[in-house]
C-alpha cells in the first residue's frame, strides 16, 4: 500500500516537537474528536505525519512516522477511544507557519486549516510535499523571510506519559 500523510497539533505548551525528540517516541493519546480517531485508525506503520504546534509558535516543527498502529487509548475512561505511536523522524530545516500554509495555493484547502478543530488530519502527497519544499527553501510565500532553524534532532526512545 502506498504511503499516507498526516498532520497532527499540539500545543508546544503541553508538548512541543523538542520534548518529543527527547523522549524519541510517544503513544499520541487524548483524542476525543470521532473524527480524529478514525484518521488515527487509518494510520500505518511508517506513514509521514507532520507535527504543528497549535495555538502558540503555529508552525509545522517536524516530522514523524508512525511506529504502532491504533490500539485502545489507555487514559480513556470511557468509550471507544484510540490511540498510535508516533516517532520523530527529522525536524523540519525551518518551520513553516501558518500564515505560510495559508498563503499558499497547494497548501491553502489542506483539511487542517478546513477544519481547524480537529488534532489529527489527512495530507494529500501534493500538501505534504509542498510544506516540505517551503521549509528546505528557507522562504515562506506571505514574507520570502526565513524563519529560523528547526534545531533538535532525533533523541533517545523513551515513552512519554500523558494526553494529546
Amino acid at each position: 500500500m502506498a504511503e499516507q500523510f498526516w498532520i497532527v497539533k499540539q500545543e508546544p505548551e503541553k508538548y512541543a516537537w523538542s520534548q518529543f525528540v527527547a523522549d524519541g517516541s510517544t503513544a499520541w493519546t487524548g483524542v476525543r474528536n470521532f473524527l480524529a480517531r478514525n484518521h488515527l485508525r487509518a494510520m500505518r506503520v511508517g506513514d509521514s505525519v507532520l507535527y504543528y504546534h497549535s495555538v502558540t509558535g503555529k508552525a509545522v516543527m517536524g516530522i514523524a512516522r508512525v511506529r504502532r498502529t491504533a490500539y485502545p487509548d489507555p487514559t480513556a475512561t470511557e468509550g471507544d477511544w484510540s490511540c498510535v505511536e508516533l516517532e520523530p523522524f527529522k525536524p523540519l530545516t525551518e518551520p513553516v507557519p501558518l500564515a505560510s500554509l495559508k498563503a499558499d495555493p497547494l497548501t491553502a484547502g489542506m483539511a487542517m486549516l478546513r477544519q481547524s478543530r480537529l488534532s489529527v488530519s489527512p495530507l494529500t502527497p501534493a500538501e505534504f510535499h509542498r510544506i516540505v519544499q517551503m521549509s528546505e527553501s528557507g522562504a515562506t510565500p506571505n514574507t520570502g523571510a526565513s524563519r529560523g532553524r528547526a534545531t533538535a534532532t532525533v533523541g533517545a526512545s523513551l515513552k512519554r506519559k500523558g494526553s494529546k
